[in-house]
């Protein structure tokens, strides 16, 4: 099915999403769109991120997608349940599979999570490996300075390494065996997190472990697009898109091309009587 994959992300930290995607699935033609004018999420309450993930999503739909995903943490642990209730295409998340790739990894049941505030405080992979491994330990790390540390290219040296052993000393003292990138910025950062850790200390890369969700769903329901990729990859954002390319050439490790801003106010109110954004104040539930 030559349908697009929708990839949706506050910023630009999905595109590592993106990255695996187009290793996993390089047929398949990804729309995305970075809502870098609301950047971040991670500080916003539940009910602004679901407002906001909704309002992502309708974006998309717009170019007939096939598929949702939600490479964003923030999100995903906010938002999922009321994207998968609302619309009529299959949707993903990073944070269940993650968990899941946590849980087949752990050798002693000890499961670190690193991530941003609210991701963190709505414990949702803490909930998501508890489902799969009651007896497990997930001990979870609020990290808010790492992101801006990516996005300044500081994916190492004095500064970044200092950053790293005062928010991964708790997880060391703990002897956690496994932890999870809980964020799409972080796995920039794995070279030197590993290093800090040692190796007896297993990583897992959310935006991975999607990616081979998405292909393994994508194939169940016999979604796949087997004919050569239909056309480039196409990226939006709602803020500037000359700093997006620069910043997010980086996440891909190539040259970023095909990126438009455009005025999301503007597309909001005009479709501000969309079915999908209609009676969220009555399914909102804190």
């Amino acid at each position: 099915m030559e349908r697009p994959i929708g990839v949706f992300d506050s910023g630009v930290g999905g595109l590592t999403v993106v990255k695996q995607l187009n290793k996993i699935l390089p047929d398949e033609q990804l729309i995305y769109f970075g809502d870098t004018a609301r950047i971040p999420y991670g500080t916003k309450s539940k009910r602004l991120i679901q407002q906001f993930a909704l309002e992502d999503a309708l974006f998309l739909l717009q170019f007939n997608i096939k598929f949702l995903v939600v490479a964003c943490n923030t999100a995903s642990s906010s938002a999922l349940e009321i994207l998968k209730e609302r619309l009529h295409i299959p949707v993903v998340g990073v944070v269940e599979p993650g968990a899941q790739a946590a849980v087949e990894r752990t050798r002693n049941k000890k499961i670190g999570v690193i991530g941003t505030s609210a991701t963190i405080g709505s414990s949702s992979y803490t909930k998501s490996i508890l489902k799969l491994m009651p007896d497990a330990q997930v001990l979870g790390r609020p990290c808010p300075l790492l992101v801006p540390l990516v996005e300044e290219g500081w994916l190492d040296g004095e500064v970044t390494r200092l950053t790293l052993k005062k928010y991964l000393a708790p997880l060391m003292e703990q002897k956690v065996d496994t932890i999870i990138l809980g964020c799409t910025h972080y796995p920039l950062l794995e070279p030197t997190i590993q290093d800090i850790l040692g190796p007896d200390v297993s990583l897992i890369d959310s935006g991975k472990e999607t990616a081979r969700v998405v292909k393994e769903t994508l194939m169940s329901l016999k979604l796949v697009n087997s004919g050569g990729k239909p056309g480039a990859d196409l990226y939006f954002v709602s803020d500037s898109a000359r700093q997006f390319a620069e910043v997010g050439s980086r996440f891909l490790g190539r040259p970023l091309e095909n990126v438009q801003r455009i005025d999301f106010d503007e597309f909001l109110i005009k479709n501000s009587d969309a079915p999908l954004l209609k009676n969220f104040e009555v399914l909102y539930d804190e």
